[in-house]
This record gives C-alpha cells, sequence and structure tokens, in this order.
C-alpha cells in the first residue's frame, strides 16, 4: 500500500478540494499505526510499515510523536530471528482508564480497565436502593471504590459506561421506559451521574452492553451476523450485523418485549401494558405466574420451575415446553427479517439447562432456515465486560481525536426489564443508541433494557 496524497473539502467554498494539511496527514497516520499496534500487540517498526503501507521513515515519526504523548511504550525486542533485533511497541495501559457499571434491580456490577484491556478491579453489590436517586448514588460509591482499590480517583476515568434498562429522552433528557427501576426516569437522576462521573458519560443499553461483550469475549466473535437474546426477568435483543452493533433509526432495534406476540399460562394483560405483550408472556415472572396457575405451591422461581421439569414434574415441563415455544416463535421472527448466522441465548431463563435445546427443535419445526442456536457462556458480568468494550473505543476517540470504533454514546434501551445475566442494561451516548448525557448529542439515545437473569 504506498503512500497517497490526501484531499479535503475546502470550508469557503463547496464542492471544492484542496490538499489535506501535512498536520492532518501526520494525525492519520499516527492514528492508523496505534490501531495497529491496539489490534494486534507488540509491534515493530517494520511490522507496522508493512502494516499499513507507510514508509519506515514516516512509521519512526509517528511512533515518536504518539510515545512522546504518552500512548505507547517501548515493549522490549523481539528475539529468535536471524539479524538485528527488533524494537517493540505496545499500548501504553496508564494512557487511559475506562469504568464500566452495570445496575439492575437487584445488583449494581461493575469493573475498571486500562487502556490495554486488562481489567484492574472488579465489584458487586447488592442494591438496596428505593429510588432513582439513592441508585444514583449507590453507582457512584461503587464507581469510588473501583477506583479506590485501582489507586486512582474518578477524575483519572478517561470514559465511564453506565449499562441500564430504559431508553434516553432527548426531550426531557432523562432515561425512559425504565421498568423495575422506579424513579431512574427523572431528570435528576442523569444529573446527578454528570456531576459524579463527567459530561462525557454514556449509558448504554443492557441487553446491547450484553451484545458488545459477546462480540468482544464470547461467541459472536466467530461470525459477522449474530442476534443475542436475552430471556430472564425481562426479554431484549441485541443484534449485530457486518460486527456492528444495529441499532435502528430511533435506537430502539432489538425492543422484542414490544411484539405483539403472547403464548402460555403465564401472561397478564396489566403486566403487558407496563412492559409490553411478548415481556408479559415470556420473562421469568411470566413462568413463574404460568407455573403456579398451573398447581405449583411454595416458593416458586423460574429456576426451580426448570429444575422441577427436569426432575420429572408434568406441571413444571408444560411450563417450560409452553415458554420454549414461544420463545422459538420470536426467535423465528427474527431469522425471517434479519437472517443471522448465529442466535445466543443469554439470560436465567435462556441459560437454563436444557432450554436452548428445546427452543432448537421447535425452532426447527418453523423456520425457513436455522441458524445455529447457542447458549451464551458469560456470566453476570457480561452487560459490564460490554460497557467496558464500547467504553475503550470512545476512550481512544477522545485520546487520539479519531472516530470511535463503535457508536459514540447514547441512551438506553429497554422497557423495565433487567439484564442479560446479571443485573440491567440501558444506554447513554451519541449515536442512535447511546448519547452523550449532556442533552446535545446527535439525537435520542436508547437500549433495550429488560433481559437479565433472576439475580439481577
Amino acid at each position: 500500500m504506498a503512500e497517497v496524497a490526501v484531499t479535503v473539502m475546502s470550508a469557503g467554498m463547496p464542492g471544492a478540494m484542496s490538499a489535506a494539511r501535512p498536520q492532518l496527514i501526520r494525525a492519520l497516520n499516527e492514528q492508523l499505526l496505534l490501531g495497529h499496534i491496539r489490534d494486534r500487540g507488540p509491534c515493530s517498526r517494520a511490522d507496522l510499515a508493512r502494516l499499513s503501507g507507510l514508509s519506515k521513515p514516516t512509521v519512526s515519526l509517528a511512533l515518536a510523536t504518539v510515545e512522546q504523548a504518552g500512548l505507547i511504550r517501548e515493549a522490549g525486542q523481539r528475539i529468535g530471528r536471524p539479524g538485528r533485533s527488533a524494537l517493540l511497541y505496545e499500548i501504553r495501559p496508564e494512557a487511559g482508564f475506562v469504568l464500566g457499571l452495570d445496575v439492575g434491580a437487584q445488583y449494581v456490577r461493575g469493573a475498571l480497565a486500562d487502556l490495554a484491556g486488562e481489567v484492574r478491579v472488579r465489584s458487586s453489590a447488592r442494591s438496596h436502593a428505593s429510588g432513582g436517586r439513592s441508585r444514583a448514588e449507590e453507582l457512584a460509591s461503587l464507581g469510588g471504590e473501583l477506583c479506590a482499590k485501582a489507586g486512582l480517583t474518578l477524575s483519572d476515568v478517561t470514559q465511564t459506561v453506565i449499562g441500564s434498562p430504559g431508553i434516553y429522552d432527548a426531550r426531557r433528557n432523562a432515561m425512559a421506559l425504565t421498568g423495575g427501576l422506579p424513579g431512574w426516569d427523572r431528570p435528576a437522576v442523569l444529573t446527578r451521574l454528570r456531576q459524579v462521573f463527567g459530561q462525557a458519560l454514556v449509558v448504554e443499553n443492557d441487553v446491547d452492553a450484553a451484545a458488545l461483550a459477546e462480540r468482544a469475549h464470547g461467541h459472536g466473535r466467530e461470525v459477522d451476523s449474530f442476534a443475542f437474546v436475552s430471556v430472564g426477568t425481562g426479554i431484549g435483543m441485541g443484534l449485530v450485523i457486518g460486527g456492528q452493533l444495529f441499532r435502528g433509526a430511533h435506537g430502539v432495534a432489538g425492543e422484542i418485549a414490544y411484539m405483539p406476540m403472547t403464548g402460555g399460562h403465564g401472561t397478564d394483560p396489566a403486566d403487558a401494558r407496563k412492559r409490553g405483550a411478548l415481556e408479559a408472556s415470556a420473562s421469568a415472572p411470566a413462568v413463574v405466574r404460568a407455573a403456579r396457575r398451573a398447581g405449583m405451591r411454595g416458593q416458586v422461581s423460574a429456576r426451580r420451575v426448570f429444575t422441577a421439569a427436569a426432575h420429572g414434574d408434568e406441571r413444571a415441563a408444560v411450563v417450560v415446553a409452553e415458554e420454549a415455544a414461544l420463545v422459538a416463535r420470536v426467535l423465528c421472527a427474527v431469522v425471517t427479517v434479519v437472517d443471522p448466522e448465529l442466535i445466543v441465548l443469554g439470560g436465567g431463563v435462556g441459560q437454563a439447562p436444557g432450554f436452548a435445546a428445546a427452543v432448537t427443535a421447535e425452532l426447527r419445526s418453523i423456520a425457513p432456515v436455522m441458524p445455529e442456536v447457542r447458549v451464551s457462556a458469560l456470566g453476570t458480568d457480561a452487560v459490564v465486560d460490554g460497557c467496558l468494550a464500547s467504553g475503550a473505543d470512545l476512550a481512544w476517540a477522545q485520546l487520539t481525536g479519531g472516530p470511535a470504533a463503535s457508536p459514540a454514546p447514547a441512551g438506553a434501551d429497554g422497557p423495565g426489564a433487567d439484564g442479560p445475566g446479571a443485573d440491567g442494561p440501558g444506554a447513554a451516548g451519541p449515536g442512535p443508541d447511546q448519547a452523550h448525557l449532556t442533552g446535545t448529542g446527535p439525537g435520542p439515545a436508547w437500549g433495550v433494557a429488560a433481559d437479565s437473569t433472576e439475580a439481577r
């Protein structure tokens, strides 16, 4: 790849072209090399010249600049090859830090990672909040605790991303459709969160965040397109197409809780008005309702229903079969519209033993084509890990002046459910699904909340 001249549009003369300034070309070269080092790990000058197509003198000049800026450092020498040993360069971990937080009805979870992607510390705590403001204070406390354990302060954090249920309502500058998080939709909540975490705060939909984690660390690494469907205390979907999270024109892609689909004996019209028809029929609370209506007594939970079904309880087995049939119908709709290579099931119900096999059997009988169906191997930190992945891209954009690899910060997504496997996702940052929480981001931010495990 040869070095080429770059032209840009002149601001004063529409349609006119002018040569790019040397300063811009240098900046683009630096961003290009940083991207290769970030993606591939330690690289030599020769590696970078080969990968980028730039000349070795150009590479050396760019490396000197970014090293002086504190973004990279020497990582030793490559040995074991003929000729002179090559000096290697790697990302300087301390160049930036990312804080990922997950807010749910029952737990708040978080982690802090450096710019090289190493998680420095994780923590979680049961939530005792009774309202939006007290929940915001729990997040503030957790964020401060994580930083303290890592020997940092909140001011040292380059980017904070919170996974939360709901969608960002730009008109009110507040979260909306937050379902099981009372008071989380009040404007004062985001005001307080900005005071604590800064104006660059991003709120990401929890299910979308879990899909990002699946793309970075799970089964999603192996395919170009997949749907992450979380079924737990709520239900939601994160959709990755062409390797990118798809948010839709208004950021509500994946809000399957509102699909007008019902089934089984667990549906409840009043719950459907609050959470959506599908969520009221297919989430963990619906499984519990169906089990009680079938005659199960005592402390009934979705987990207990699945355990009883596995041990031969006929009433529980009918409930599980109805749940599998309904989820299969939902997946069939996804297949006919998107045709993903893979569907990943997450959440407490989605990851229940034997459930994926039952859903797959039902789906095979109704779908025009069969995608692979797999169970997410990610645990309760899926939302946090997705927030870290999104935050790393945003942090790089801040530090290098380049575009974020994923949409900028946006709002949140879903109607009331907790997140996949943990406690609940949402979003705030720029992009249809995320938006900087300053009230000036490019349009509303969205996400889909409603899908976590019972423990969320």
